[in-house]
């Protein structure tokens, strides 16, 4: 009987049953419980309960629906609550239970999550392929009325720090769809871009392309902290049927509590890390990183942390790296995580600490300016304020000379513009001026698109070489 191959069915069986006697072994018999002791504005207090930082908890008042709040902080024997939703209808003394993470329940050939970390045993969301084509919470609840979710796994919403040295450089260009930044500015596959931007200058029209005409295979959309109106406009009318098919969009809407924008930036980047890990390229938009900012300083404040920089606490500039670390490329030959965010900036603010403090992290912006908004030219980029940090590991020699002379003809004509519109320059006193003038009519053509019209890259780059083919 010993040379009897062992049956794979009864040890796959076996496995999930130990799997089983595991989850059941690890089970809390009892329900800790506390007592809600005051509100303060954003926070509330507790008392009789200890909980890890970032753990869930629940609130049951007196004949009403239960309250959830997540632990922000503590003060001795107080926890510090920040709820998820409105607290109308608590009263002193309102019971507060924990809530245990929802554990993934054992299958057959699959290997049990170890759960050894802190964060591992935090809130999980869903997260798989399920979830493409749905527009969902920072919770992961669904708001498109289309059934409930069937999640193929569970993720925790902080990810693991990523060894720099495990990452594969930037190597591959991405196409986005947009001619002046494929061909001008071009983002390479892995990159964190930056889009800044003031209110109403065409900032979600242009991520809207990107989103619908990228060659990225997973599109992950976090709008946090907009408009409701907005998040409805962006997926019926911006982001269209067909790029919703392969896109997640997480809305944390202005009116929410900054508890739930600031798991909707989170989760956004969770559901984008778990197509990363299974070898997919991914383009992460989120609109915007100044509103996530604006949500963490609210926490912060509630709680009692002295602001330092134009009313924002330290843990706000601790919180806007360890977010956009998180994307970026995969191990060598794996996926990628190719991230915009949006920076909420007048120009080119210098006193606006999150616009610094963005600028510095990321690997490039891409400025978009209210004067060429006003004059009818979109997209509003301003080729001159624009930078893409890793341009130069991804063209050949051949196109960074167009880009060269492309800048500098464009900076020339734009430096003598009242000169020229007031006549007091002399054709021929400068020959680059000159040519300067002769090409900006097809410069300005170059750098506007339509939305419905896609620039592929290919495209992009001979559209450049032509505007310079007859000058050569």
């Amino acid at each position: 009987m010993s040379d009897t191959p062992a049956n794979p069915h009864h040890a796959a069986w076996r496995a999930l049953l130990e799997g089983c006697r595991e989850a059941a072994a690890q089970a809390n018999p009892l329900l800790p419980s506390g007592h809600l002791t005051r509100i303060n504005g954003l926070v509330m207090e507790a008392a009789g309960l200890k909980l890890p930082l970032g753990s869930s908890c629940r609130i049951l008042p007196h004949g009403g629906s239960p309250i959830e709040a997540e632990v922000v902080g503590f003060n001795g024997e107080r926890l510090f609550l920040m709820p998820s939703e409105d607290v109308y209808g608590l009263s002193p003394g309102a019971r507060v239970v924990a809530i245990d993470p929802p554990a993934q329940p054992p299958r057959i050939g699959q290997p049990r999550q170890a759960r050894r970390r802190a964060v591992d045993r935090a809130k999980l969301l869903p997260v798989g392929p399920s979830l493409l084509g749905r527009v969902v919470d920072g919770a992961g609840r669904p708001l498109d009325r289309h059934g409930p979710l069937q999640a193929e796994s569970l993720r925790p919403l902080q990810g693991r720090p990523f060894n720099p040295m495990a990452r594969a450089p930037i190597d591959h260009s991405l196409d986005v769809g947009v001619r002046a930044i494929n061909a001008l500015l071009t983002v390479g596959r892995g990159q964190r871009m930056g889009l800044f931007a003031g209110s109403g200058v065409g900032k979600s029209v242009l991520l809207g392309m990107m989103a619908r005409y990228t060659s990225a295979e997973i599109i992950v959309v976090g709008l946090i902290g907009e408009r409701g109106r907005e998040v409805k406009e962006f997926i019926e009318q911006i982001l269209g049927e067909e790029g919703l098919k392969r896109a997640v969009v997480v809305a944390a809407p202005a009116d929410v509590s900054p508890l739930m924008r600031l798991q909707g930036a989170a989760y956004a980047t969770a559901i984008a890390e778990h197509f990363r890990d299974q070898g997919r390229h991914v383009l992460l938009i989120m609109d915007s990183l100044t509103r996530y900012a604006m949500a963490q300083r609210e926490i912060a404040l509630a709680i009692g942390e002295p602001p330092v920089t134009r009313g924002y606490p330290p843990s706000v500039f601790a919180r806007l790296p360890q977010l956009v670390e998180r994307a970026g490329n995969g191990p060598e030959g794996g996926g990628s995580i190719t991230a915009f965010y949006t920076v909420l900036a007048e120009g080119d603010d210098q006193q606006d600490p999150i616009a610094d403090a963005a600028r510095a992290i990321l690997d490039g912006h891409i400025v978009l300016t209210r004067a060429l908004a006003d004059a009818g030219h979109y997209p509003a980029i301003d080729i001159e304020q624009s930078i893409s940090r890793a341009m130069v590991n991804l063209i050949t020699p051949d196109h960074f000379e167009q880009i060269r002379r492309f800048k500098q003809l464009y900076s020339r004509y734009q430096r003598s513009r009242d000169l020229i519109n007031v006549g007091a320059y002399a054709s021929g006193s400068d020959p680059a001026l000159d040519e300067a003038i002769r090409l900006y009519p097809a410069f300005e053509r170059f750098l506007q698109q339509s939305l419905g019209i896609r620039a592929d890259y290919g495209s992009s780059l001979e559209n450049l070489y032509t505007l310079f083919a007859g000058s050569r």
